[in-house]
């Protein structure tokens, strides 16, 4: 299987990972931590902030089953673009709206969607998602991982990630693995 990787930050980890899991061509999500400056961050240090890491997902996929623009189109549609540093509840940089990039297909691409998302919502606020070459993606610690799989009864998966699931389900429907 030929793959790439793209790494999007869309708030907690937890909801982008779950969200990415779905889609078909997807072979790899994994929770993680990019764009600061601390080597080997823990989750501790990065929830307090200080580290200029934002939570991220890492994502290897087939292109030949999923374009990097209907990764894209689930990413934007997925978490509120439009807010700085913060989606819902969660607040602060380790939150923020990014795409690290991979290549400059993958740069040119993203720049080009947010362009048409910003002209084609005039009155709305425009997206302030960051766009930043992939330096190092640090994967996060093994609790993280498959986080709202082993904690689906959890009171923040049913608040939280459970409306997004839905919200992805209804409107991505296309892009998503068939359930057996």
């Amino acid at each position: 299987m030929n793959t790439e990787k793209a790494v999007f930050g869309g708030g907690c980890f937890w909801c982008t990972e779950a969200v990415f899991k779905m889609m078909k061509g997807v072979s790899t999500v994994l929770p993680g931590y990019s764009g600061g400056s601390v080597v080997n961050p823990t989750y501790q240090e990065v929830s307090q902030g200080t580290t200029g890491h934002a939570e991220v997902i890492y994502i290897e996929y087939d292109p030949e089953l999923v374009t990097y623009k209907s990764l894209l189109t689930v990413f934007f549609g997925s978490h509120d673009p439009t807010t700085l540093n913060q989606q819902g509840h969660d607040i602060g940089t380790q939150y923020r709206s990014v795409i690290f990039y991979t290549s400059p297909d993958q740069k040119k691409e993203a720049e080009d969607f947010i362009a048409d998302m910003n002209a084609s919502n005039k009155a709305g606020a425009p997206v302030v998602t960051q766009l930043e070459p992939l330096v190092k993606f640090y994967e996060a610690e093994d609790y993280h991982k498959d986080y709202y799989t082993n904690h689906e009864n959890a009171g923040y998966c049913q608040i939280v990630i459970n409306p997004k699931l839905e919200k992805v389900q209804k409107e991505f429907s296309n892009l998503l693995k068939t359930l057996n």
